[in-house]
């Protein structure tokens, strides 16, 4: 069979993704649930620690997967760390020694500086994971930037590292389209499942709705993320992450037909000695996937068909995405009161918009102010399970779950745990 020339091969990678919100979630209630981060950093890049302790410090807390997405880069080659220049110097390399033994530490000395050989996900893979318990997917984070505007795109389950895309970009949403191209691209030449997702649309206030609603093949986005310089709760005048959701679902589903956007929730973190709302800790933010197992192409394949919830802390037991029903039923902690809010957008909408205004009436450039009709609440239900019947006259329904309980160390004052579905969408 001839090869298909490489500009082919995203685009129709793209339209077989498209198809599949049409197979919505219909049952899989036997498929257990699975905890997992997609966003996290370690000394590769930017974070503060080993990938060993970072790895460590997550399967330690409940999580069964987890993604190492440094900056441009998967962790293998050669690097090694000068000791003076960690955050806490000999305390973070004392702790490393102290959890896996003086033995598994490389030291050298190097024009006068103490340096450590950080390990490759090849040589303490194996030493972390399990199987059937815990999973590390090789992921990155495409980091780039279009003019003041930083654009980060995660790519997971990859087999290698992507170049840093600009070139001829006239935008921030060409910057997006060129990585999500480049990961569906290694996609299709490897046949290896894998998937692009847009990262924090507030970091910077670089990514728009507007944006999101014309990158083609993307499916995947973060509705909340734990770094606090990401505002996914926006700043009182700007969007959150999530109004950004439904506006780009309703003009997704209305004007590009690009399709299903699901939401993610992630730590993105890079802070590992001192726990604060400052800080970008581990902890915050997750995905609980329903797969029928603990393997890279059943956790894919179960986000693609939306099979997942986000969550900063509020465990769900149940969620069905039905023909015409979604299902949400909450796993209760005691002392705990909950409210489930049914949020959409109806076929009718009016897509009217307009800018918003800085102090001093000049326009932000970011997402655009849309009609309360655009998200707005069909069903709001207070207690541990909830039903939304569709009607015919919705896109799309999904849940957002409340909870009264306050979230240890937030990334934002104030904040409770709550947790995400993804969208349940109409049929005509």
């Amino acid at each position: 069979m001839p090869l298909l020339p490489r500009a082919t091969l995203p685009t129709l990678l793209a339209i077989c993704l498209l198809a599949l919100p049409e197979t919505q979630a219909r049952g899989a209630a036997a498929s257990p649930w699975w905890k997992g981060n997609l966003h996290t950093h370690t000394l590769w890049s930017d974070g503060d620690d080993f990938p060993e302790m970072v790895v460590d410090w997550y399967k330690n807390h409940g999580y069964q997967f987890l993604g190492l997405s440094d900056h441009n880069l998967l962790q293998v080659g050669e690097k090694w760390v000068t000791v003076t220049n960690l955050s806490y110097r000999d305390v973070t390399l004392d702790r490393y020694r102290d959890r896996f033994g003086a033995f598994w530490v490389t030291e050298r000395e190097w024009n006068g500086r103490r340096q450590v050989r950080l390990k490759t996900l090849p040589e303490f893979g194996p030493l972390l994971e399990e199987k059937g318990k815990f999973l590390l997917i090789p992921a990155t984070e495409i980091t780039s930037n279009y003019k003041i505007w930083p654009v980060h795109v995660n790519a997971s389950n990859v087999r290698a590292p992507f170049p840093v895309p600009q070139a001829g970009a006239t935008s921030v949403r060409e910057v997006m389209q060129q990585a999500v191209d480049m990961v569906l691209q290694q996609r299709a030449m490897t046949g290896q499942p894998m998937f692009p997702h847009i990262n924090h649309p507030n970091f910077g206030w670089a990514v728009t709705a507007e944006d999101l609603t014309q990158v083609k093949g993307e499916r995947f986005f973060e509705v909340y993320n734990g770094h606090p310089g990401c505002f996914s709760f926006g700043d009182g005048t700007r969007l959150s992450a999530e109004q950004i959701w439904d506006v780009a679902l309703s003009l997704r589903l209305t004007t590009t037909h690009f399709g299903a956007l699901f939401g993610l929730a992630v730590d993105d973190s890079h802070r590992y000695h001192e726990f604060n709302p400052g800080s970008s800790n581990p902890g915050r933010g997750w995905v609980m996937v329903r797969a029928p197992r603990l393997e890279p192409s059943d956790l894919i394949l179960a986000m693609e068909r939306g099979d997942f919830y986000a969550t900063t802390g509020v465990r769900l037991r149940d969620v069905r995405r039905e023909r015409k029903r979604l299902l949400v039923e909450v796993e209760p902690e005691e002392g705990v009161s909950y409210t489930i809010r049914f949020i959409g957008t109806h076929r009718n909408f009016n897509p009217a918009s307009a800018p918003i205004l800085s102090k001093d009436g000049s326009p932000y450039p970011t997402t655009r102010r849309y009609q309360p009709e655009v998200g707005m609440a069909f069903l709001e239900v207070s207690g541990t399970s909830g039903v939304y019947e569709m009607n015919g006259t919705e896109l799309y329904v999904r849940a957002t779950v409340i909870s009264t309980k306050r979230k240890e160390n937030p990334q934002a004052a104030g904040e409770h745990e709550m947790a995400w579905t993804q969208p349940l969408f109409g049929t005509p």
